[in-house]
């Protein structure tokens, strides 16, 4: 026997909530498992919200939005489908399934589909089974979400791969897949360096705790420390052992 499991839905004022409305007054049937959330633009899912939302104890979280052309607000669309990109990388660096996350685009006039779609994604998750995660390492991607570098490369993709950079180079889909990648990579493991940091560790603590290379987490220490995210808190035996800063000491 399939185990149950615990979907939550942000959908689109204006078209993926007006559809399933119309999936409730026309009758059409879809597992009671979703919990919808109406939210005024599918582009505003961020995928810090994404992440926190699994924090949370779902199982799934689907996305809805108008198709391209019929957006409310002209491209917020777009934005939705480079957000959900973003967060499927960050989904997958910390080890959880990114099929648990889908968009869809579906019209005020598709109620039949938008039922059909639940059907289909509550099966999808129910053959995955509830979500198994390590909480620190979901932690930790949803703090490199709210990053303000992940958070403009997913909003400026599409105008990089189409009219370039400030100097004029434009990307190819392939240069772009590799450069989100590294860097999805890389703020993902400064986080999870900056959450073992909540007490001192040196270096090579940090490195065998997290089975990295010492040299790339000396590169991230001395990033999070020109970033006045952690401090020097002892020296032992001539090795720093560093800790987080509180957001007292930020201040």
């Amino acid at each position: 026997m399939k185990e149950e499991v615990n979907l939550v839905g942000f959908l689109c004022n204006w078209c993926s909530y007006a559809g399933a409305d119309l999936a409730g007054v026309s009758r059409f049937q879809y597992p009671p498992n979703i919990r919808i959330i109406r939210v005024m633009c599918s582009g505003r899912v961020d995928p810090e919200l994404i992440l926190d939302t699994f924090l949370h104890g779902v199982d799934g979280v689907f996305i809805g939005g108008c198709h391209f052309g019929d957006c409310h607000y002209l491209e917020g669309n777009y934005y939705a489908e480079k957000k959900i990109e973003m967060a499927k990388r960050l989904l997958k660096v910390a080890g959880v399934e990114p099929e648990r996350l889908r968009l869809e685009w579906v019209s005020a006039s598709e109620g039949e589909r938008f039922a059909a779609v639940m059907k289909e994604f509550t099966e999808e998750i129910k053959e995955l089974g509830q979500a198994k995660f390590d909480i620190e390492r979901l932690e930790a991607a949803r703090i490199a979400a709210a990053d303000y570098r992940l958070r403009i490369l997913a909003t400026k993709e599409r105008k990089l791969l189409e009219e370039g950079n400030k100097y004029g180079e434009v990307f190819t889909q392939h240069e772009m897949d590799r450069l989100l990648d590294d860097m999805v990579r890389d703020e993902y493991e400064a986080k999870r360096i900056l959450l073992k940091l909540k007490k001192p560790r040196s270096v090579k603590e940090i490195a065998s705790v997290l089975n990295m290379k010492p040299n790339v987490v000396l590169q991230h220490i001395l990033d999070l420390k020109r970033h006045e995210l952690i401090e020097i808190h002892e020296i032992r035996d001539k090795t720093p052992a560093y800790i987080a800063k509180t957001e007292e000491d930020v201040e």
